[in-house]
């Protein structure tokens, strides 16, 4: 049971530390949630209280894993979310109202472009749970009239809804979450220097083996480039941040010559067309970087310009194609770009 992962929309994010490890740093890699994930973190030791076994620190993270497929996936059907959009009674924890507010917040700071409640429209064309179906202008007007997450909330703990047909989908923000819920426990336990990766999401502290910042690459938005590394936009030097990536060149499908990327307006409930090919974002969680990310993709590259001018505490680097179809970016001012030649 997994959640439906947008690894398939994402600019697959690698890293470029030495491979002659210091003898301290330690990985662990694996799949969860229908995606992998890598881990490379800096062994304590000698810390009265605090974790620093390489079992100690795996078993940590098959836990956390576990508490948050119970919690927000989708494809488990006894998780609370599941239980959530069955209409069934459940008590909620504090990883499901961690993200659900979350989400609601940013739902609220994008306009509405990153919407949780907006499922619906993916299962109609074909990106969620169902295959796609003929889609008419009727049957997305019939959708919108309980898709929103103005048309949900909490009250007193429980969750209440303007129509039992509402639903949630956390695919677009759990991952990012699942790698700052790892991060958090890391710093509890006394580890220092980590980075986690979970399907492209990203929550790195500290110094990687070489005593310097992250390197992650960002592989260029090529339509049909499923091999991670093969072609390489830029590398993002990285520290104390959450960082995620969307992009629509990796799940689309193709009618009468036009691509349709997975990305799809909550707005009118049809995929985006536009100049914007991927968003790589940076913040100070991954979760919100997630969802931003995803935000960005609906707003196009014009939009997004606008949104990050007026919140510099967010970052970005955006890969656009220009009138002549040659690929551009845009970063904001504290992006750091190493020469990647």
């Amino acid at each position: 049971m997994h959640f439906i992962t947008r690894f398939c929309s994402i600019v697959c994010l690698l890293f470029l530390c030495s491979c002659n490890y210091h003898a301290e740093y330690r990985t662990i890699d694996g799949f969860v949630f229908g995606t992998s994930y890598h881990i490379v973190y800096q062994e304590q030791s000698g810390v009265d209280g605090l974790i620093f076994g390489h079992d100690e620190v795996r078993q940590l993270v098959v836990n956390t894993f576990i508490e948050i497929d119970n919690s927000l996936s989708v494809y488990n059907p006894q998780s609370i979310i599941s239980k959530v959009n069955r209409n069934e009674p459940v008590v909620l924890d504090s990883l499901f109202v961690n993200v659900f507010e979350r989400g609601k917040e940013i739902y609220r700071l994008t306009n509405g472009t990153f919407d949780m409640a907006a499922a619906p429209y993916f299962d109609l064309w074909g990106f969620g749970f169902n295959n796609r179906e003929q889609v008419t202008q009727a049957k997305l007007d019939s959708i919108a009239l309980f898709a929103g997450m103005d048309k949900i909330w909490l009250s007193e703990g429980r969750i209440e809804k303007a129509d039992p047909r509402v639903s949630l989908n956390g695919n677009a923000i759990a991952k990012g979450y699942a790698s700052d819920v790892v991060a958090s426990r890391f710093s509890k336990a006394g580890l220092v220097n980590f980075l986690i990766e979970i399907g492209g999401e990203i929550h790195c502290q500290g110094v990687n083996p070489n005593g310097k910042k992250w390197r992650v690459l960002i592989d260029r938005p090529v339509y049909g480039n499923y091999i991670p590394g093969k072609e390489m936009q830029a590398i993002l030097l990285l520290s104390n941040r959450g960082l995620a990536t969307s992009g629509n060149y990796r799940n689309f499908y193709e009618e009468d010559g036009q691509k349709y990327g997975h990305t799809v307006d909550p707005a009118t409930g049809k995929p985006v067309i536009h100049s914007l090919l991927s968003a790589t974002v940076l913040a100070h969680d991954c979760m919100t970087a997630d969802a931003l990310a995803t935000a960005f993709m609906v707003m196009g590259l014009d939009k997004t310009r606008l949104f990050l001018q007026d919140h510099p505490q967010i970052d970005a680097y955006l890969v656009y194609s220009d009138e002549l179809g040659t690929f551009q970016s845009y970063a904001t001012k504290n992006i750091t770009i190493k020469n990647n030649s």
